[in-house]
């Protein structure tokens, strides 16, 4: 053991509390985030006086380490007073936080170094385990508590600036989706006078085809006539800094790119009918298929696709599946380019925000994991966020 380092098993105990009286009703699960969430399990006909209860500042973990692949799942109870949760999970808790601080520890947890050392230590032939023991045995530096939460307070500092910024980009995100629907669902885009178009008076006129009103001018065309669709291609085995796009988002980072400037779009299973707008480099996997408008406006072209919610028009009969068919023989009503142009005017102005947000987003990360890697020798661990 180095000489900083602590035997965990001195400062921490287990607490095995029973929701006898069934007064507690909050039911959570661990997730491999880290974090206790809500339970979506099915409790018909379970008896839940043998549920654990956990209080605030407690520890949950599942011991059972082969379900979870390189993730272990413990969280640090923070946004409740108290809850149930599984008699799966051990439930355990600091014994002094004056001599270790609960926050400080679940830094601990989260590093991915410890993720490897549970999985280490883990035995068992049916399935792997981390035990109590295995847990008490684990070796952390404890510093002064002092220095605990100072390293604490610049954790928390970062983490609540990177949910500030989610939480804006958010706003931000609804705000756009609000604008296109008001502008091409609700044809209250500006006139010529810059009033809207509809309630101002605006010509309608009714077409068989969609079945409905429509702006006098508007044309009605196939998805196909204005949207490129591609498969993506399976990712390359190298490493490098453009990102990798799949149905649920960025997969990691390749040396080569594909696509360019597009709309990525998940097209199997959970992600099926997910989008994101990459204005970037990027390459675009095999589980995704790449839109990209033929008339040189994606912004616009991201929330039409947005307005069709495509998951629901997926098929498939196993799971949802999008194809490059389906996508084009949508039918829509489609704007003149003066209304396009000004809309993606304004849009741009917001997504220019939300990427300068994701910007900082990621170094906020970057720092984070900083912050977490340095916990091995804490006196390096220096305030520099600006």
């Amino acid at each position: 053991m180095q000489s900083n380092y602590k035997k965990l098993g001195d400062y921490v105990q287990p607490v095995n509390n029973r929701n006898t009286d069934l007064k507690v009703e909050t039911l959570l699960g661990v997730s491999i985030q880290k974090i206790l969430i809500p339970s979506i399990a099915n409790t018909v006909g379970t008896n839940m006086k043998t549920y654990k209860i956990i209080k605030q500042n407690q520890f949950a973990y599942g011991p059972v380490t082969s379900r979870n692949g390189d993730k272990i799942s413990i969280a640090l109870l923070q946004e409740y007073d108290e809850a149930i949760i599984s008699q799966a999970y051990t439930v355990f808790e600091v014994v002094d936080s004056n001599r270790l601080h609960p926050e400080y520890l679940m830094m601990w947890f989260r590093r991915p170094e410890f993720d490897r050392y549970a999985r280490f230590k883990s035995h068992g032939s049916a399935r792997e385990t981390f035990d109590w023991e295995e847990m008490c045995e684990v070796e952390l530096p404890i510093p002064s508590i002092k220095k605990q939460r100072e390293i604490v307070k610049e954790y928390n500092t970062v983490i609540n600036r990177i949910i500030l910024n989610e939480q804006l980009n958010q706003k931000l995100e609804e705000t756009a989706q609000a604008l296109y629907k008001y502008w091409f669902e609700d044809f209250e885009f500006p006139n010529e006078e810059g009033k809207p178009y509809k309630s101002s008076g605006g010509a309608m006129v009714y077409n068989d085809e969609l079945d409905k009103e429509i702006p006098e001018g508007w044309a009605v065309v196939f998805l196909s006539d204005k949207i490129e669709f591609k498969n993506g291609k399976s990712k390359p085995n190298q490493v490098g800094n453009i990102p990798i796009y799949g149905g649920n988002g960025i997969l990691g980072y390749a040396n080569k790119f594909n696509f360019e400037n597009i709309i990525a779009i998940g097209r199997v299973g959970a992600y099926c009918g997910s989008l994101y707008y990459v204005p970037n480099k990027c390459w675009i996997s095999d589980n995704a298929i790449c839109g990209k408008s033929k008339n040189d406006n994606n912004l616009f072209s991201f929330y039409l696709l947005k307005s069709f919610n495509l998951n629901e028009k997926s098929e498939g009969t196993g799971q949802p599946l999008l194809t490059q068919g389906l996508l084009n023989s949508l039918i829509l009503e489609y704007p003149n380019k003066n209304v396009i142009r000004k809309f993606e005017d304004v849009i741009q102005i917001v997504f220019d925000n939300i990427y300068q947000l994701l910007n900082e987003t990621e170094s906020l990360s970057t720092f984070q994991k900083l912050l977490l890697s340095k916990m091995t020798s804490v006196e390096e661990v220096k305030t520099e966020i600006v």
